[in-house]
């Protein structure tokens, strides 16, 4: 049987992509028929999805992706205003993560919904974006609102202030959410079309330092540590060989990286403190963070690793049971489809 070519590889997962994008151009972050929750749109989960089509030069799905997630904003400007004069204090009052793809309202409980991360994120894209000659912004009210998304993170005095993190659970101050906003902040800077307090990179920057290699007070390392190298590219090189070597010593599995030590999601052991869960995308995300270092041998090496936990019907699941070929309900996942397309640009040869 002939091998399929990248193109053909690509056009795979990029179908499986497809499937997850709605009439307004958001992505869900699983299928619709799933009951765990993931049949809903997430802030950070469309900067993510997003990404493989960016990189197959599909503008037109990018470009409703992230018209889409300025409309949320926009749709729930007054809130983010509230919060940019008066500092916000309780959870809800924060800008939420996840919605609803068609009416584009917030799912308003509260589960973990303060991630400074996601804000980063978008505010980070956007000026790529604005560099790249591909702006998402189009007119004075998409431009009003990115500047009030600056204003507000900046008021929320991110560099400090705890969140829930990547992984929507218990709020610490996390060096992936501090990195997302310095990251956009600078990204912004370099723009120059946007009011930008250098005072609060600078604290950013500081508190980053101050708290690398680690994740937050509670995490050694953790899988969204590699976010800082891609795709923000915030930390210098040595700082990157450390967290990826932190991060295979302590968190690789065979199918899957482990997002933290003792994670309970998934964790077969009914104690939660053994058996965690092997998230796939963590492959992916370490074979384009070896490249980003230089190291093509590793790279390689982690994508080949990569495709074996693409399922028999060409899916890559959000994650396996500890050293087990089962994987959850939430396959695919749009973001480890994602991950898994740029690292096959990035990396493969065929």
């Amino acid at each position: 049987m002939t091998e399929p070519t990248l193109d053909q590889r690509v056009e795979r997962h990029l179908k499986n992509l497809r499937q997850l994008l709605t009439p307004k151009g958001l992505f869900l972050a699983s299928h619709n028929e799933v009951a765990t929750g993931y049949d809903k749109a997430w802030i950070r989960d469309n900067v993510y999805e997003a990404l493989a089509f960016e990189y197959e030069g599909d503008w037109e799905v990018v470009e409703k992706d992230y018209h889409a997630l300025l409309d949320i904003f926009d749709k729930h400007i007054d809130k983010i205003n509230w919060a940019v004069e008066s500092k916000p204090f309780e959870t809800w009052q924060f800008i939420h993560a996840r919605y609803n793809p068609e009416t584009l309202e917030e799912f308003w409980e509260s589960w973990g919904n303060k991630q400074h991360d996601a804000i980063g994120a978008v505010l980070f894209k956007l000026a790529e974006f604005e560099q790249n000659g591909h702006s998402m912004l189009r007119n004075e009210t998409d431009r009003r609102t990115v500047q009030t998304l600056i204003h507000y993170i900046c008021n929320v005095e991110y560099w400090h202030d705890s969140d829930n993190g990547m992984w929507e659970e218990e709020e610490e101050v996390h060096a992936s959410s501090i990195g997302a906003v310095v990251a956009g902040l600078q990204k912004w800077h370099e723009v120059g079309t946007m009011d930008i307090d250098l005072d609060a990179i600078d604290r950013g920057i500081e508190a980053l330092h101050n708290l690398l290699p680690r994740e937050s007070e509670s995490k050694f390392t953790d899988l969204a540590l590699l976010s800082l190298i891609y795709p923000y590219n915030v930390v210098e090189p040595e700082m990157a060989h450390m967290i990826i070597e932190n991060l295979v010593y302590h968190l690789e599995k065979e199918r899957g990286v482990m997002r933290y030590k003792f994670d309970r999601y998934y964790n077969k052991n009914d104690d939660g403190y053994s058996e965690e869960a092997e998230w796939c995308f963590g492959l992916s995300w370490l074979a384009i963070a070896y490249k980003q270092i230089g190291d093509d041998e590793k790279a390689q090496e982690y994508l080949d690793k990569a495709t074996k936990t693409i399922t028999r019907d060409g899916s890559i699941p959000e994650l396996y049971l500890s050293n087990s070929d089962e994987y959850n309900e939430n396959t695919p996942l749009g973001w480890s489809e994602s991950m898994y397309v740029v690292a096959l640009r990035k990396i493969a040869k065929n």
